[in-house]
């Protein structure tokens, strides 16, 4: 056997291992179509804030109820239309939808991920809203570099940017809002659309 035959052996036995340790049927138009809805809820968020509230949120008001159910229904239905796409595509491949892999990707994207969102809820009741942009792109960003170990790799750099979103509105409390527009907008389309050139179009 000659040494390409040895190489194409190593190669397909490299391909089989990553195949059977990480899932690897993530969509990169669900990623693109979770822009284009945190972009909307943004763009309501910001109407209804402008328009009723002058620019601040109040923890009794029916706005900050309606913000935080805008924000319910934008990870709804990102991670409704994750699961739809990522299914179809994994029956394409003839890749098992729920098996090791993909379970233990699913809790390790959710621990930092539940972790985040309970203590985002503690701060917002706590009154501090200037914090709660740059916590929610942080520990969503350690939730993707997290989970990338048992996926595409890829994901993870879609983590550190989202990290280096969520410092800087950390620093910047002010445009806070303008950088989860980014984080969660603007780079799930970027992030997406990569994905979806990359892996998806054959």
């Amino acid at each position: 056997m000659s040494e390409k035959d040895y190489l194409k052996d190593i190669t397909e036995i490299k391909n089989l291992m990553n195949k059977s340790s990480r899932f690897i049927s993530l969509s990169g138009l669900s990623g693109i179509l979770a822009g284009i809805y945190a972009l909307i809820g943004a763009a309501i968020t910001y109407w209804l804030v402008t328009t009723y509230s002058y620019g601040t949120l109040k923890l009794d008001g029916w706005i900050f109820e309606t913000v935080l159910l805008i924000l319910f229904l934008v990870a709804f239905f990102s991670a409704l239309t994750g699961i739809v796409l990522t299914t179809r595509k994994a029956k394409k491949t003839g890749e098992k939808i729920w098996d090791n892999s993909s379970k233990r990707l699913l809790v390790n994207f959710l621990i930092p991920l539940i972790a985040g969102g309970l203590y985002t809820l503690i701060i917002l009741s706590q009154g501090k809203y200037g914090q709660t942009g740059g916590l929610m792109l942080i520990f969503y960003g350690l939730a993707l570099i997290n989970a990338s170990k048992y996926s595409i790799g890829d994901i993870k750099y879609l983590g550190f940017v989202q990290i280096i979103l969520g410092l800087a509105a950390a620093i910047y409390p002010g445009y806070g809002f303008w950088l989860w527009v980014i984080g969660f907008g603007v780079m799930h389309i970027v992030y997406g659309t990569w994905m979806h050139f990359k892996y998806d179009v054959k």
